[in-house]
C-alpha cells in the first residue's frame, strides 16, 4: 500500500478487541460478527501452526516465517509482533478491503498492535480491552481449552499479566464474567461509537448545507 493510502482517513470504524489468551476475545469477536452483519472479522497473518478445526483464511492466514518476514520487509503490515516465538500481523490489505466495503471491522490482536492501529487511524479506531473475572479464572480457562502444553500455558499467563498494562490506555474495559453480558456491553459500545459526530459527519454536513441554503 502506498504511503499516501496509509495516511488517508477512513469512514469505517475499526474495533480492536484485546485481552489475554483465554479471555474469550475470539469467541466474542465471532459472536459479534454473527449477530451484526455490518461487522467483519479481521483475519490476521501468523507463523503459528494451525490448530485442529482452524481454517486457513478464516481464522488466520497461516504462512511461513520466511513469507511473513518478506511481508514485513515490503511494509505490508499496519501492525505486527512476535509473541511466544510466533509472528502475528494485520495487513494493510485487510484494512483496505474493510474500507472499500460497507460496515466496520473488528480486530482481535494484542495490546502493542492495537496501539499501532490506533496511531494509524486515531479518529476511527476504538480500543476495547477484555478482562477475565480474575487471574485464577483465566488460568482455569487456559487449562480447560486443552490446546497448549503446560509450558505454553505458563508463558501465556506471564504474558497476560504483562499485557494488562495496555488496559490503562484503552477506550473501554469490558469484564467477561458471562459471555452474553460481555457481548451486550460490546454491542452497546459499537452502537455508541457509530453515533459519534466524527462518524456521522456526512449526515451532519447534509443538515448544515440545508440550513445554509434556507
Amino acid at each position: 500500500m502506498m504511503a499516501e493510502d496509509k495516511k488517508r482517513s477512513r469512514s469505517n470504524l475499526v474495533f480492536v478487541l484485546t485481552g489475554a489468551s483465554g479471555s474469550g476475545k475470539t469467541t466474542l469477536a465471532r459472536a459479534l460478527c454473527e449477530s451484526d452483519r455490518t461487522l467483519r472479522f479481521s483475519v490476521s497473518h501468523t507463523t503459528r501452526p494451525k490448530r485442529p478445526k482452524e481454517v486457513d483464511g478464516v481464522d488466520y492466514h497461516f504462512v511461513s516465517r520466511e513469507v511473513f518476514l518478506d511481508m514485513v520487509e515490503r511494509g505490508r503490515f499496519v501492525e505486527w509482533a512476535e509473541i511466544h516465538g510466533y509472528m502475528y500481523g494485520t495487513s494493510w490489505d485487510e484494512l483496505r478491503r474493510a474500507g472499500s466495503e460497507e460496515g466496520d471491522l473488528i480486530c482481535e490482536i494484542e495490546g502493542f498492535g492495537a496501539c499501532q492501529i490506533k496511531a494509524a487511524f486515531p479518529l476511527n479506531t476504538v480500543l476495547i480491552y477484555l478482562l477475565p473475572p480474575s487471574l485464577e479464572e483465566l488460568k482455569r480457562r487456559m487449562e480447560g481449552r486443552a490446546q497448549d502444553a503446560p509450558d505454553e500455558i505458563e508463558r501465556r499467563q506471564r504474558s497476560a499479566i504483562k499485557e494488562l498494562e495496555f488496559a490503562r490506555v484503552f477506550d473501554y474495559l469490558v469484564l467477561n464474567r458471562e459471555l452474553d453480558v460481555a457481548k451486550r456491553d460490546i454491542e452497546a459500545i459499537v452502537r455508541a461509537e457509530r453515533l459519534k459526530r466524527v462518524v456521522q459527519l456526512d449526515v451532519l454536513k447534509r443538515f448544515l448545507s440545508f440550513t445554509e441554503e434556507d
